[in-house]
């Protein structure tokens, strides 16, 4: 180092040769060169002080605890004689301060993030090393991203206030895509399923897009060990990958890549047994296992068992339950003996619940969720069901329920932090009918209405023919008991082509719950209607019911849901039948009963199929015929997508008016599939069908078909939805074609 010869040259300069190695009488310690370094920082990293002696060993350190603060790019120590004393000098000369990092030529990954992994906010002076590692970080940055050729080139600018600029110029080159995955050695499965099973993807035509088959070195070596784990899960326990061998192509564009697999033979399960701490006799915890003796020896399956035998435990307070999967491989008789062994640790009781995250919601309307008291018993199983439970409340983007040691091990504490959603929606829009002309409508909902849980309607419609107004509320936890209580308020005016029709009426509404999936429902609904200006031309069926109408009726249904996200169900199924009994006093008698199905099924790539059936059928009751308002119109968004709205069904042939069916069957097929999944955006395909009938035809005598696309959005002002319906068998007044969306804002 030049600095320790500097020191020795001014050593035996100052000081006689036999007395070289001796200490020297320091009286001033002095600080030469530093601009924007304050001098009590460098004193602050001194060792040495004046009235002391110092020795060329202990200048030498001082010199190094200087230049490793990393501000100076030179530093020196003479020792000078002045006005009489012995002063020693250290010369500084800083380094320049760093002012700005600049990125340019980068489109793949934004300024803003570079300048977060080169940590440009925090480096204060300049150095080489800040350019070489910066350079570094960004070029590992853009191969994660499957940018191999990208070339940095680094420059600085020094000013004559010593600041420095440094900017980066990138070239990033074309990404590198993998087009070619091969194995070797495979017989046990076919390419196409390990492939499946990789996280490295094969480049496809719309890689552009999508991003898809890009090449990433860290996630080839994790595909490695998921290859192989679909060995072990068939019984092939010894299996062994090599690789991958890359192979970047000519056109620097295209990786090909190879695993090597020796699969060796195929194991079976052996011998099965539980040992440790024994909950129940061993025999009866073993009948929960999956994987019997003689099955192929499978490590996901025996993961499996063990979760099972976890909860066992888990589920009756042992909240520190361990199970360690023992085995022994016979390699002669390739089975593998299994033993699991238990330490069941000390029960536990639940502890505090505690809530944070939520703003706006109350705390009990998120602890009447939970299906654990402070105080009983620990059980994994029921602090799932109360995060499930949680979750289908719809009022929160994220739910996390965890658990951890309360006061003493004896105790587990939950901790429940939810992050809000906004819950309302409001929507306005204007219309244009010949039936109608011009409309006005909007509406307001609130599914978690003053953060209690309730859920309040708002609607209305102003129009040259109609105007509706009307208003909800409902309280699923009325007066904090498991009882849903509510009610609404509605007034109508429609002016329809041959007459008028005003209503007014009302219902309440209870709930009550049956199991946690099955819920009853009764509602008492009264109307008052009048019927009015029936042209002369009008149909019969409207002739008929002229004049004022009242309606009493009773409606009773039963519901099950067993879907994993209610709001946005991928598996499970939604069931309800209902019959509604109109005779408890008014003018109108009919039993209107229905019958509703939804099932889903998750697929591969986030999609999910889905099957939604209706059926309907409205019984004539004495000689009252079947109300109008009360018939079963199809068509449009909710029912049959590719037709008009309420134009599917019994039509007049004289007037060509529609007066719906005593009888209904909707069938509706569609495939959901993620679109843009950071946007929440998905697309839909879907086929349609069904019809409704009046009360001398058949029930799917003639049923209409419909298929199409669309797109389902939860976007920044809320809810989207877009459908394009095709009708396959168009009558001589449809048209082939039609599309339909609803949109609303979110609050």
């Amino acid at each position: 180092m030049k600095n320790r010869w500097i020191i020795w040259l001014i050593s035996l300069w100052l000081i006689p040769v036999v007395g070289m190695a001796s200490p020297v009488q320091v009286d001033q310690v002095l600080i030469d060169g530093n601009r924007r370094v304050e001098r009590g920082y460098i004193e602050g990293v001194l060792t040495v002080a004046p009235g002391t002696s110092v020795t060329v060993e202990e200048i030498d350190r001082n010199i190094e605890a200087i230049f490793k603060t990393g501000r100076f790019q030179d530093v020196s120590a003479e020792l000078v004689e002045r006005d009489g004393k012995k002063a020693l000098v250290f010369k500084v000369s800083e380094r320049p301060l760093l002012r700005k990092i600049n990125f340019t030529g980068n489109s793949e990954i934004k300024s803003e993030k570079l300048g977060e992994m080169v940590n440009a906010q925090k480096i204060e002076f300049y150095r080489p090393q800040v350019v070489r590692d910066a350079t570094d970080i960004i070029k590992r940055a853009y191969v994660q991203q499957g940018y191999y050729a990208t070339e940095i080139d680094a420059k600085v600018d020094i000013n004559e206030r010593q600041e420095a600029t440094i900017t980066f110029n990138i070239n990033e080159g074309d990404k590198v895509y993998v087009t070619n995955i091969r194995f070797e050695g495979n017989t046990v499965f076919k390419a196409k399923q390990l492939k499946k099973a990789m996280l490295s993807k094969e480049k496809w035509f719309l890689s552009f897009i999508t991003g898809r088959g890009g090449y990433n070195e860290e996630m080839t070596k994790v595909d490695r060990d998921i290859i192989a784990d679909q060995y072990y899960n068939e019984g092939y326990i010894q299996v062994r990958v090599k690789g991958p061998v890359a192979n970047l192509l000519a056109d620097k564009k295209s990786m090909e890549l190879l695993y090597e697999i020796e699969e060796g033979p195929q194991f079976f399960a052996g011998k099965m047994d539980v040992s440790g701490d024994l909950l129940k006799d061993k025999q009866e915890l073993l009948g929960v296992m999956s994987m019997k003796e003689g099955d192929v020896f499978s490590r996901k399956v025996m993961r499996e068992d063990m979760l099972k035998l976890n909860d066992q435990y888990a589920d009756t307070g042992f909240a520190y339950v361990n199970v360690t999967p023992e085995t022994e491989v016979n390699e002669e008789t390739r089975r593998v003996d299994i033993t699991f062994d238990v330490e069941q640790g000390i029960r536990a009781r639940i502890g505090r619940i505690n809530v944070a995250g939520n703003t706006r919601t109350r705390d009990k309307v998120i602890r009447r969720q939970v299906k654990l008291a402070e105080g009983d018993v620990y059980s994994a199983s029921l602090i799932k069901d109360s995060r499930r439970k949680i979750n289908n409340l719809g009022y929160f983007d994220e739910v996390n329920l965890t658990t951890r040691k309360g006061d003493d091990l004896s105790l587990m504490d939950v901790d429940i932090d939810v992050k809000e959603r906004a819950t309302g929606s409001f929507s306005i829009g204007a219309g244009f009918s010949s039936v109608d002309g011009l409309m006005l409508q909007g509406s307001v909902s609130q599914d978690n209405f003053l953060g209690r849980g309730l859920r309040l309607d708002l609607s209305g419609s102003l129009g040259g023919s109609r105007t509706v107004y009307r208003i909800g509320l409902l309280d699923p936890y009325f007066l904090d008991r498991d009882l849903a209580l509510g009610f609404d308020l509605y007034d109508t005016e429609r002016e329809w082509t041959d007459f008028e029709r005003e209503t007014t009426g009302g219902d309440i509404k209870l709930g009550l719950p049956i199991t946690d999936d099955i819920r009853s429902f009764f509602v008492y609904r009264y109307e008052k209607k009048n019927i009015t200006d029936v042209d002369d031309d009008a149909s019969w069926m409207i002739k008929e019911q002229e004049g004022k109408h009242t309606l009493s009726s009773f409606t009773a249904s039963l519901s099950r849901n067993t879907t994993d996200f209610r709001p946005d169900p991928s598996r499970g199924n939604i069931t309800e039948i209902a019959v509604e009994y109109a005779g408890l006093g008014g003018t109108e008698r009919f039993i209107k009963y229905t019958a509703d199905h939804r099932f889903f099924y998750p697929l591969p790539w986030n999609m999910v199929f889905s099957i939604h059936g209706q059926l309907g059928y409205i019984q004539e009751m004495g000689d009252k015929s079947i109300p109008l308002d009360e018939r079963f119109f199809l068509g449009g968004m909710n029912s049959l997508r590719g037709f008009e709205s309420r134009e599917v069904g019994p039509r007049d042939p004289e007037t060509g008016d529609f007066y719906g069916g005593a009888k209904e069957a909707v069938f509706n097929f569609e495939l959901t599939f993620p679109l843009l999944k950071e946007m929440k955006m998905k697309g839909l395909l879907f086929f349609d069908t069904g019809n409704a009938w009046d009360t001398d035809e058949s029930m799917f005598s003639e049923m209409r078909y419909s298929v199409g696309a669309g797109i389902s959005w939860n976007s920044p002002m809320g809810p989207l939805r877009f459908a394009w319906g095709y009708n396959l068998d168009p009558e001589e007044w449809e048209e082939p074609t039609a599309f339909d969306f609803s949109v609303g804002r979110m609050f």
